[in-house]
């Protein structure tokens, strides 16, 4: 799908270009450091928590979480999450219209002994500090990969986007139903 000129109306009431809302969606991940979850308990209520995150290249995000937790115990149950990215309240230019993104996914457990378990509690050691080396020392703590498979950007007041499921890095333009 190539590049579209379309013209939208984000929070700020200004306008700006398909491929400013593209750049905006990809930096976005890099401007907040958790991301609400939400996740199903085995009798099937929706639970809602919150998490810090990092992000691999292809936008797989990685949590680091406690097995005490219980999205911990409703991942391993029900692989299944919803993550939401959202921009702070006090950034926002309209309450009503902040900045998110949103992602549903499908969860894997990264086994403590899998070679990628050492690097990614790096790369949240290199992100959150020196806390991760105490964490990590916790035979508790796991680190879960969430793969998104559809996903949805907002910037505001009718602009909203759809994640391309083919490729992740790239927005569609919502078809009217």
């Amino acid at each position: 799908m190539g590049e579209r000129k379309s013209v939208v109306i984000v929070t700020n009431y200004c306008m700006v270009s398909f491929s400013d809302v593209q750049s905006a969606y990809v930096d976005f991940p890099h401007q907040v450091q958790s991301l609400m979850l939400s996740t199903v308990t085995p009798d099937g209520q929706p639970q809602a928590s919150y998490t810090p995150f990092v992000m691999g290249r292809d936008r797989t995000f990685y949590i680091f979480v406690s097995g005490l937790s219980s999205h911990t115990q409703n991942l391993k149950k029900t692989p299944q999450a919803g993550i939401l990215l959202i921009e702070d309240e006090t950034q926002a230019t309209q309450i009503f219209a902040r900045r998110r993104l949103m992602y549903d996914c499908v969860v894997n457990l990264i086994d403590r002994h899998d070679p990628q378990w050492s690097g990614l509690a790096d790369q949240f050691k290199q992100r959150f500090g020196n806390l991760v080396d105490m964490l990590r020392q916790l035979p508790d703590f796991q680190i879960f990969r969430l793969i998104p498979q559809a996903g949805r950007f907002v910037v505001g007041f009718g602009a909203a986007y759809d994640i391309n499921p083919e490729n992740l890095e790239q927005l569609m333009a919502i078809e009217n139903e």
